[in-house]
């Protein structure tokens, strides 16, 4: 034996409480979700595993509002999404528009950038929409832009952005959409062929309440066209939707194709996510979002705490709020880990020690979760 064989480690198992998770994600997960993790693992080539990943396919169809074929889960989380995107579509020396009112429409121009593409900034305050005015000034000036880009939910600041608007402005100015959905999924209005919404994603942890690692996505037959049509490889071989649509197509008599070992039972509980979807219905799952954000604003309205962004361009599932003059940020929100299982998010970027993030996504839009927040909020700010 080697005389330098480190020590045998003595670890505990793991046992996570049972925290209450109103940030900004990971959301709670619903405990069949939870349960259909826990399912015997399959071979990722295995018969039933593959028409379980069919079924996976038509639910996300749904959930975008898509007939796309090309509508998948990538095996990794909504910013791997965001890469795909772009490393799939956008080309060296392309240009793209981008809208930046938060950290995700940021992370959007490093993406543009990193593939040596040329991103045009539109730049809005944070707590904003973005401004369609902008967006058309933006397009008129640039008629060689290929794409333009925003964030439809942004997650840093609990703005909401017009994505239809947006996304009839694209198509007016002869540019593909990028939209990031990573928030929106399930928790708002989000059409993806009735808006024209060219190539989106999303992520698993956020409306859709799944365990996150997980980021579904959808390319319009504009977009698969466009990936086609590349003159340069994509320079991610594991992104590289051409490939992937191997494994993830159910075209009549195809065999699926290996490409990389999927997360059997992470994709059981996002099928049993987006099974429960279904069954409430996305306009009811819209509806339950946009009642439980008016439960939660009436209770901090009481408390005294105020939003970051107007009324209009609110998202009811991720509550951005400024934090009272005098409060200690970080001291509130441990007291509410420590002392309530509780967890709400802070403030990123430019709200960083300014705002909290209050999640009501998915299985946490509940009235016992707004309860518990209200109380426990009360109690350690002593109102």
């Amino acid at each position: 034996m080697s005389a330098h064989t480190l020590s045998q480690p003595q670890i505990a198992p793991f046992f996570p409480p049972r925290r209450t998770l109103m940030g900004p994600g990971p959301s709670d997960v619903y405990p069949s979700v939870l349960a259909a993790g826990a399912k015997p693992t399959l071979g990722h080539l295995d018969p039933l595993f593959v028409g379980m990943m069919d079924e996976v396919k038509i639910l996300l169809q749904y959930a975008f509002q898509t007939q796309n074929e090309m509508t998948l889960a990538v095996s990794a989380p909504g910013s791997a999404g965001m890469e795909a995107c772009f490393v799939n579509l956008v080309e060296p020396g392309e240009k793209v528009i981008v809208c930046r009112n938060g950290v995700f429409g940021e992370r959007m121009r490093q993406n543009v950038e990193r593939v040596g593409a040329v991103a045009v900034l539109v730049d809005n305050e944070w707590g904003t929409a973005v401004d369609v005015a902008a967006v058309e000034a933006a397009l008129k000036a640039n008629p060689d832009a290929k794409f333009l880009a925003f964030v439809h939910a942004e997650t840093s600041t609990g703005a909401r952005s017009d994505a239809k608007t947006l996304c009839a402005l694209a198509k007016q100015y002869g540019c593909l959409s990028i939209v990031d959905a990573v928030t929106s999924l399930g928790g708002i209005e989000l059409r993806v062929d009735e808006w024209g919404i060219d190539a989106i994603y999303s992520g698993s942890q956020k409306c859709l309440s799944c365990v996150p690692g997980l980021s579904p996505l959808s390319f319009s037959p504009a977009a698969v066209e466009k990936i086609k049509a590349r003159k340069t490889p994509v320079q991610s071989w594991f992104l590289d939707q051409t490939l992937v649509m191997g494994y993830w197509s159910n075209s009549q008599g195809a065999k699926r194709s290996y490409h990389h070992t999927a997360p059997v039972n992470a994709l059981y509980a996002l099928h049993e996510a987006l099974r429960l979807l279904a069954d409430e219905g996305l306009e009811a799952a819209w509806v339950r979002h946009a009642a439980m954000h008016a439960e939660l604003r009436d209770g901090l309205e009481k408390l005294g705490i105020e939003f970051v962004v107007a009324a209009a361009d609110r998202l009811p599932q991720l509550n951005a709020v400024h934090i009272p003059a005098g409060v200690d940020d970080a001291a509130v929100r441990a007291r509410l880990l420590n002392e309530y299982n509780l967890e709400i998010g802070a403030g990123l970027g430019a709200l960083a020690g300014k705002a909290w993030r209050i999640g009501l996504m998915g299985y946490a839009a509940r009235r016992e979760n707004i309860a518990l927040l209200l109380k426990a909020l009360g109690d350690v700010l002593g109102k």
